[in-house]
């Protein structure tokens, strides 16, 4: 795939399902920022079935894709190139694509995570929790092994989930143990708490929050708040939201993607909220 001839480039997000993705309105408003008049960036819903098609038939304008549930993992082997974050979590939610042609994946969810902590001043805990056991956990546990120097309680449904967040510890190098879900308010007393649930789950454990709440990072943005985030924050506590997240995620794909640095984060929120106050 050759370098286009013209300044105008194309990114999308793929998934499915895609309608209410926030990833357009974050990089249009970063081109914006940068002055990338010529970018366009597109939403388009594609399962795993479509996907191959999809990425084969993108011309050489193309500079690289945003990939959501359920194509993170389903796109590895599309790609000549993955990078260490990527492979440590099975997961690639950023695809560039190089000038002589190569599809290079990267997962920017884990340097999301640390850049969004890292916003609200946690550069390191010496433990947490973690709420939940699905693809989201995995990269909250590779963003934990960053900088988290102790152990790390993840409370979860089942035991073959449990046994799946031990062996992401032993593959990410951090110290895991797993406890039962009907236990999970015991998290709300840790360093540092990450929830990875889906929307509702904590919501039972927003009437157990302490009266001294540490740090709360919910990794959903809507509805936002949750009931869990909306009572840490009525007892101040710090609270990192899903939109935190969103925002730091797309900075490095805009980075990665257009070769500008850096990626203009405070234009991304706003618009980010702008959008999500409309719905």
């Amino acid at each position: 795939m050759p370098a286009p001839e013209t300044d105008a480039r194309r990114a999308a997000v793929l998934g499915s399902p895609i309608e209410h993705s926030l990833s357009p309105v974050l990089h249009r408003a970063a081109y914006r920022e940068l002055g990338l008049g010529e970018w366009t960036y597109d939403r388009f819903e594609v399962d795993e079935a479509a996907l191959p098609a999809f990425v084969e038939g993108l011309g050489p304008e193309w500079a690289g894709l945003s990939l959501t549930m359920p194509l993170k993992r389903a796109v590895m082997p599309l790609l000549d190139e993955i990078s260490e974050t990527a492979a440590s979590v099975e997961a690639v939610n950023t695809v560039v694509f190089t000038e002589d042609g190569r599809r290079v994946g990267d997962n920017t969810d884990i340097p999301g995570m640390v850049a969004a902590l890292r916003e609200h001043g946690i550069e390191q805990v010496d433990s947490a929790a973690v709420l939940g056991a699905g693809a989201t956990a995995s990269s909250a546990l590779a963003a934990l092994a960053r900088i988290c120097t102790g152990e790390v309680v993840v409370y979860v449904r089942g035991p073959e989930r449990a046994a799946e967040m031990r062996q992401w510890g032993e593959r990410l190098g951090i110290e895991v143990r797993t406890a039962d879900w009907a236990d999970a308010e015991q998290a709300l007393r840790a360093p540092l708490v990450i929830a990875t649930t889906p929307a509702g789950a904590t919501d039972a454990l927003a009437a157990a929050v302490p009266g001294r709440p540490t740090t709360l990072f919910d990794v959903l943005y809507d509805p936002w708040p949750t009931d869990l985030a909306a009572r840490w924050s009525a007892y101040g506590g710090a609270v990192v939201g899903g939109l935190d997240l969103l925002v730091h995620q797309a900075v490095f794909q805009v980075e990665r993607m257009t070769g500008r640095h850096p990626a203009p984060v405070g234009a991304m929120r706003k618009a980010g909220e702008r959008a999500l106050a409309s719905r």
